[in-house]
């Protein structure tokens, strides 16, 4: 399957403050804590290693969820992801029972989290509790997903994208990844008709010509495989789908060669 979500990291910083709201039992404490709380987990994204020294300091003077929260935020930045994932998964299970939506974004957090540090099985978990939060989360359907195709949970990964795809049909993300959990079952007639829904919705997906390559390449089609890859080289030469292309590209002249 795609490898999991390259670009997580970034995203995962770049929407976190957004992503989740100060914590329901300190939002009590007034504007002043939720002051605290933006600027410590804007910090986190601009420099993660003062927001984490930053954010130990307030949790001891008893900042409390925010500061907790900021603290583990600051770590994933730092690249500490099991650390960050840990700390996530503690301050979910310390958050008020009723708080469910914030509970669920922790634990999407600590998935996402153990995801980057390669624990597939600890990701998965950590999604499905989120999931028994938010049933129907597409997001976390998604990332449970790809938690699944790590320990080779294919049709598992499948399931989750299907209930994905049915309540948002029209998204060629989780069209692809499908393609690419029926390519590890040998399944290439569905992969292949995916790849043709999520490109018809996404013609320059680089994600999705970068799968197609794969299936052309498998096939006997080289010359297919190098076009797609090649496309996605020249269109979208920053995106981690580039790199896996330039990768591709090396192995099949090798090969031909």
């Amino acid at each position: 399957m795609l490898e999991p979500r390259q670009h997580l990291a970034a995203v995962f910083l770049a929407s976190v403050v957004a992503a989740l709201p100060l914590p329901a039992a300190s939002q009590t404490a007034g504007p002043g804590a939720q002051s605290s709380y933006a600027a410590c987990m804007s910090l986190a994204q601009a420099d993660p290693q003062r927001a984490f020294d930053e954010a130990e300091i307030w949790a001891a003077q008893g900042g409390g969820e925010s500061a907790q929260h900021c603290a583990a935020i600051s770590l994933f930045g730092l690249g500490r992801h099991i650390e960050a994932a840990q700390r996530l998964e503690r301050l979910s299970g310390a958050m008020a029972v009723a708080a469910i939506g914030p509970r669920a974004r922790v634990l999407a957090q600590a998935g996402q989290a153990w995801l980057l540090a390669g624990e597939g099985t600890r990701a998965e978990q950590a999604l499905s509790r989120a999931l028994e939060l938010t049933p129907n989360d597409v997001e976390l359907l998604i990332d449970r997903s790809i938690a699944r195709a790590t320990t080779a949970q294919y049709w598992e990964a499948v399931d989750d994208l299907n209930l994905a795809n049915d309540l948002l049909p029209a998204r060629a993300d989780i069209l692809v990844l499908r393609a690419s959990a029926y390519r590890s079952l040998e399944a290439t007639d569905l992969a292949s008709d995916d790849l043709s829904r999520a490109l018809k919705l996404d013609p320059g997906n680089p994600d999705g010509l970068l799968e197609r390559g794969i299936l052309r390449r498998l096939a006997g089609d080289p010359a297919g495989a190098r076009a797609d890859w090649s496309q996605i080289i020249e269109t979208a030469p920053d995106s981690p789908a580039a790199q896996a292309a330039q990768n591709n590209l090396a192995n099949l002249e090798k090969a031909v060669n």
